[in-house]
């Protein structure tokens, strides 16, 4: 119960984090994108592309953490983490008509060409280096859940072997207390003997 405590506020604060980075990206998509022109607003879509990334690091990690679940508690998760799946689709389908806007901008001031070649082959590459970079630390978060319940198995079988040995101690600790009460019984017949034949 404790480990499920421990792992809902894990969950909870990965979803915080991505709501947090969800309301920055639907105001670059929504108010700044459509209010900026030239490198400005492509400083703008860069960012908000490498925020999107982030998004879907985070929501990766939700999923993550959910998958350790047994109990009713992950159904309840499990719905949040689709919401937040369901508004990460949202979000990538704005930013692709937001995109798509600013292409058809471009091509009617003149801007598109070997510029804009350049300006997409280096988001490209920005995107791809990120998202190497998301799937490192993805595995580096698998490595520690796996590291985290091999010592959990450990504790638990250090934890039977003690309980084994010290039942063992116990029924040592009979057995010698009822050889005890034995000799002291023997002890006993052999005085009343003794006495017997004293007074005869």
């Amino acid at each position: 119960m404790a480990g499920h405590k421990q792992d809902a506020h894990l969950f909870e604060g990965y979803e915080q984090e991505y709501q947090a980075i969800s309301l920055a990206i639907t105001n670059k998509i929504n108010t700044l994108i459509p209010s900026q022109v030239s490198e400005q607003r492509n400083a703008t879509i860069r960012a908000t592309e490498r925020e999107i990334e982030e998004a879907e690091e985070i929501v990766g990690q939700m999923e993550l953490t959910l998958g350790r679940y047994t109990s009713p508690l992950k159904e309840q998760l499990n719905g949040r983490l689709r919401a937040s799946k369901a508004d990460l689709a949202k979000l990538k389908r704005d930013m692709k008509k937001v995109m798509a806007k600013s292409n058809d901008r471009a091509n009617l001031l003149g801007q598109a060409g070997a510029h804009d070649s350049a300006n997409a082959d280096a988001t490209h590459l920005d995107h791809r280096q990120r998202l190497l970079s998301g799937t490192d630390r993805l595995q580096q978060s698998t490595r520690r859940l796996e590291e985290g319940h091999r010592l959990a198995l450990e504790t638990e079988a250090l934890g039977a072997s003690i309980l084994g040995d010290l039942r063992a101690q116990r029924e040592q600790i009979q057995h010698t207390r009822d050889t005890l009460h034995e000799a002291d019984s023997y002890v006993d017949k052999a005085q009343r003997t003794l006495r017997g034949m004293a007074r005869r």
